[in-house]
């Protein structure tokens, strides 16, 4: 499981990369600072939903740690939304947001969370994040 997990950081710290190169000079800081933070909490959120598939796979799901996971993703969530007014990272967020939710619902009832559509909208999210 560890190179799929070293694949997704490895391209979510491309695509911070990306950020920092693609970003015309000629844009205001303010500008160049919103894109650096969207594609860092990108990254942060990509490593959230690694931990999150390790908390969650296996013979036993540890909710515990999922629940700490879960409420860090949250964190890095809100984080995501309040520093941007982009409609394409509005629409990922809420995206990730609702995925996030039913795996919530899921570890609460003791079901083993689907995390296809987490890992696809913070894959969404990184993408939009990246110019």
């Amino acid at each position: 499981m560890a190179p799929r997990h070293r694949h997704r950081r490895t391209t979510a710290v491309t695509a911070l990369a990306a950020v920092a190169l693609a970003v015309p000079v000629t844009v205001g800081c303010g500008a160049v600072e919103k894109a650096l933070d969207c594609a860092q909490l990108a990254v942060e959120i990509s490593n959230d939903v690694d931990d999150l598939q390790d908390a969650v796979t296996g013979a036993v799901v540890d909710p515990q740690q999922a629940d700490k996971i879960l409420d860090s993703l949250d964190k890095d969530i809100d984080k995501v939304a309040d520093r941007t007014d982009n409609a394409d990272v509005g629409k990922a967020v809420d995206d990730l947001q609702k995925a996030v939710d039913n795996v919530q619902k899921s570890v609460d009832s003791g079901k083993d969370p689907d995390l296809s559509p987490v890992k696809d909208a913070a894959g969404e999210l990184t993408n939009v994040c990246s110019p």
